[in-house]
């Protein structure tokens, strides 16, 4: 039966490029990153596969993680040294570890978050143009120095140590809060973590956008998969970057026109089945004791930390 199956069947191609004729056809790069993107939210939220493992923080109560997340962020928030920080992310990290997590692919996602929205954003913090302090590294040497309206460019230009600490503060904090967060989500079962919110009384119109905006993302996520996979069928030769921009303009297009009619299309669905603006849950389970040891052990552990 295989001998009868066309050899280019047989053949998978890479998902960059594919070839016709002896030559290879690259992906163009806005369209592969739209692949990635629909690639990277489908992943991230897709964590019913570790909510579901035999570890330790799979099997506490949501209650009790919604309250851990809530005390360890504003504890993030609160501490001012690179140590405390320190030592909150080794011990969330030890929290993934004996929670079963693929700790490797979390934390290169975690990290790469933390680069972007910690050390990129406050990255302009280290230089003595937005702020005084003591000069590590030189990295311009002017003539004299410049006055400009209420700016003031000093002659020797360089990194100060407090923006530097500043920066690894920050990042640290983000880190930290994505990794908490992060903890929390692929621990928990997306129903639970909205059952948990509602026992302390989280307003339901916010639930109901939160659960709208999860459930609309795999949906995003699939259809944009679906448009990179039919141009891929129908590419007879590489496009024009001008060609590619224009195509993902008009993708972006698309995909907010058909939001709004799928929107619509939701409400009076949900209309139709009697929806009402509030969302009733049933009783809940009271929490066992080793919730209790859990809860009671994470507070002091924080409160530790606090301390620290």
């Amino acid at each position: 039966m295989r001998d009868q199956i066309p050899p280019f069947l047989l053949h998978r191609p890479s998902s960059n490029s594919f070839r016709l004729e002896g030559r290879n056809l690259r992906t163009p790069f806005l369209e592969k990153g739209m692949d990635r993107l629909a690639e990277m939210i489908k992943t991230a939220y897709s964590q019913w596969e570790y909510a579901s493992r035999e570890g330790f923080f799979q099997k506490i109560d949501a209650r009790i993680k919604v309250l851990f997340l809530i005390f360890f962020v504003v504890i993030v928030s609160l501490k001012k040294n690179i140590g405390s920080e320190g030592l909150i992310g080794i011990f969330v990290f030890s929290l993934m570890l004996i929670s079963r997590l693929n700790v490797f692919h979390l934390y290169k996602r975690i990290l790469l978050f933390g680069l972007i929205f910690g050390s990129l954003v406050a990255l302009p913090s280290i230089l003595n143009l937005f702020g005084e302090g003591e000069v590590l590294f030189t990295l311009l040497r002017l003539s004299t120095p410049y006055e400009f309206w209420i700016y003031s460019i000093p002659q020797e230009i360089g990194i100060t140590k407090e923006g530097l600490y500043g920066m690894v503060m920050l990042t640290l904090r983000v880190i930290n809060s994505l990794s908490i967060t992060f903890l929390l989500l692929y621990t928990t079962p997306f129903p639970e973590i909205i059952k948990a919110l509602k026992v302390f009384r989280v307003p339901d119109t916010f639930l109901i956008i939160i659960t709208l905006t999860y459930k609309y993302l795999f949906l995003f996520a699939k259809t944009v998969e679906d448009m990179h996979l039919a141009k891929k069928s129908r590419l007879l030769r590489e496009m024009r970057h001008r060609e590619t921009r224009k195509w993902v303009a008009g993708r972006v297009a698309f995909i907010f026109r058909k939001t709004r009619l799928r929107t619509e299309e939701v409400y009076k669905a949900m209309l139709c089945r009697g929806f009402s603006d509030t969302i009733t849950i049933r009783q809940t389970a009271k929490l066992r004791q080793c919730d209790w040891v859990a809860g009671i052990s994470l507070f002091l552990i924080g409160c530790l930390l606090l301390w620290i």
